[in-house]
């Protein structure tokens, strides 16, 4: 079992920044992907970055890429996601997660790769 626990969301203006953060616990491998997904009211649950374990590539999705950037730190067992100009469009709850086993490259945007889930991070993008 591996467990996240989510933090640093919350109200930022448009154009502002955030850092979400992540503590993992539990073995991870280092075959293991991490990623971040975000889910609006009504919308379903879309990726918007990942990382493997190990360090290495890092994936992103279109809407992201550019202006925000996946991060881990083996030794404090942290994930971090930094947000930069931050748009209205970026407004969900953003979720932390654990692949379940060692998806290729191709397959770590996919909500089907990961099994462990935090209880995710409200993130508000408005004026």
């Amino acid at each position: 079992q591996v467990q996240s626990v989510e933090s640093g969301g919350g109200l930022v203006q448009p154009g502002g920044s955030l850092r979400l953060a992540c503590a993992v616990s539990g073995d991870i491998h280092n075959s293991r992907a991490m990623a971040w997904f975000r889910q609006a009211p009504g919308k379903e649950r879309d990726f918007v970055a990942a990382i493997r374990w190990s360090g290495g590539p890092t994936v992103y999705a279109d809407s992201v890429k550019g202006r925000f950037a996946i991060s881990r730190d083996k030794a404090k067992s942290m994930v971090y996601l930094q947000m930069n100009s931050l748009k209205p469009e970026d407004t969900a709850v953003y979720y932390c997660t654990t692949s379940g086993g060692s998806p290729i490259l191709s397959t770590m945007r996919n909500l089907s790769s990961y099994r462990y889930w935090g209880q995710g991070t409200q993130v508000t993008v408005s004026s």
